[in-house]
């Protein structure tokens, strides 16, 4: 089993997220829609506080990430904790990075007092559902996510 080691990301980590953004944009055949550059994401991340980023290495090596930040349930009176992406390169994944990413944010989400965690899923991606089923996770079938980009 190789060493997964997981970290909080830091501003001079901003191209290797967005190493991994690329990536999964890829992987979801959304490449054209990446604007984003390595000072955005320090700008956003690390000035702003927008979202916090947590670093799975193997080896040393970057092997994954999740970046998350929180909402808000009126209905729980709780914050939660809403998961935007996880990513793992292909030659990590089945060796449990994705796995000790999701459990690492389960724990924060409980320990910082969180009613609940979500994030969205492609339709297609049944690689995913799989995963996340397998996690204990149930899809809500009864919601749709609607968006209006700026």
């Amino acid at each position: 089993m190789p060493e997964i080691t997981l970290r909080k990301a830091n501003r001079e980590d901003s191209p290797i997220i967005l190493n991994f953004i690329k990536a999964l944009a890829e992987y979801e055949k959304l490449s054209d829609a990446v604007s984003a550059t390595p000072e955005q994401l320090e700008t956003t991340l690390f000035d702003q506080n927008a979202a916090k980023v947590i670093l799975a290495e193997v080896d040393g090596q970057p092997a994954g990430f999740a970046l998350y930040f929180y909402n808000y349930s009126t209905f729980l009176a709780k914050p939660g904790l809403y998961l935007e992406d996880l990513y793992v390169y292909p030659e990590y994944r089945k060796s449990g990075v994705g796995k000790a990413l999701f459990n690492a944010l389960k724990e924060q989400a409980r320990a910082e007092g969180c009613g609940r965690m979500e994030w969205s899923v492609l339709d297609w991606n049944k690689d995913a559902w799989e995963f996340y089923e397998a996690q204990g996770a149930i899809a809500m079938e009864e919601w749709t996510v609607h968006r209006i980009e700026f």
